[in-house]
């Protein structure tokens, strides 16, 4: 099969097990709001044995990861221009993913646009029934207000475990905006749950 960079659904109305539209079929991660790319194309040659599928709304940056994932000759990574709320509530198959990254999302500071954030209950129940059985749901925010809110939606009943997070757990490599913010003397606060 060959596939282009950026993957284009022929069907946005019907649930897709995505990993049919990679190359090999292998377990799948999914990076939500996945920027310019740098930390999906990472993951991606730091593990073939994974696929990688990388979501942005906005088209400039989807082109530009599409570029760069030509650029690596990299199969097991693509990109989708979509927005993340929509794939994860009518696009991916249930139990189809492994990982789900979200990496300093957009923090919606204003108290009336906190409704617009995405680490909130009924979107982490949704992420729960894409996951796979022991499947992982990897949240990183430089904004420490959104960290505490998502604390708080922690404390209402979730279908999650809560896990620790170091940095020598595994492999992950820094985002843009992490590098930014840490040349800034800033650090990111990181949530791990658990399916």
């Amino acid at each position: 099969m060959s596939q282009t960079p950026e993957w284009v659904p022929e069907d946005y109305f019907n649930r897709l097990n995505i990993n049919d539209f990679f190359e090999k079929p292998q377990p799948l991660e999914v990076d939500l709001g996945c920027g310019e790319g740098s930390f999906l194309l990472a993951m991606a040659a730091k593990y073939p044995e994974r696929n990688f599928l990388g979501v942005e709304r906005l088209l400039g940056r989807v082109k530009k990861v599409a570029k760069k994932i030509k650029k690596s000759q990299l199969t097991n990574v693509r990109v989708l221009r979509l927005d993340t709320k929509y794939l994860v509530e009518w696009l991916i198959e249930p139990k189809s993913v492994s990982r789900v990254h979200l990496l300093c999302p957009d923090p919606w500071p204003k108290v009336r646009h906190h409704k617009n954030r995405f680490f909130q209950i009924k979107y982490l129940e949704k992420i729960h029934q894409v996951l796979e059985p022991d499947g992982e749901f990897l949240f990183r925010t430089d904004h420490d207000e959104y960290f505490e809110w998502a604390l708080e939606e922690l404390e209402k009943p979730h279908p999650f475990q809560r896990l620790e997070w170091n940095e020598d757990s595994f492999y992950y490599p820094k985002t843009d905006f992490q590098r930014l913010w840490e040349s800034q003397g800033k650090s990111l606060k990181s949530i791990r749950l658990k399916r």
